[in-house]
């Protein structure tokens, strides 16, 4: 298995443990860690995929980590800073 496996296969396992307890019911989308989660294993996808020159989904993943990243700095409706 190549380091490019290893690391896609890391990040995919990230990306999954963060939907599947979303889906439990034992994480929110809304929550940090979930955010987190979803930030870690789209940019170490995105990694893996730029070792393999992979585009699309380098670009894939750079937007669904962007988008997570951003979404943990966003304020809430209704609060303050």
């Amino acid at each position: 298995m190549k380091t490019s496996d290893i690391i896609a296969s890391t990040g995919v396992i990230i990306l999954l443990i963060a939907f599947m307890l979303n889906l439990m019911g034992k994480l929110s989308s809304e929550s940090k860690v979930y955010k987190l989660l979803n930030f870690a294993g789209a940019g170490t996808c995105c990694y893996a995929s730029y070792m393999v020159s992979f585009y699309p989904f380098v670009v894939l993943e750079a937007v669904w980590g962007t988008v997570a990243l951003v979404s943990l700095f966003k304020v809430p409706r209704g609060t303050s800073v």
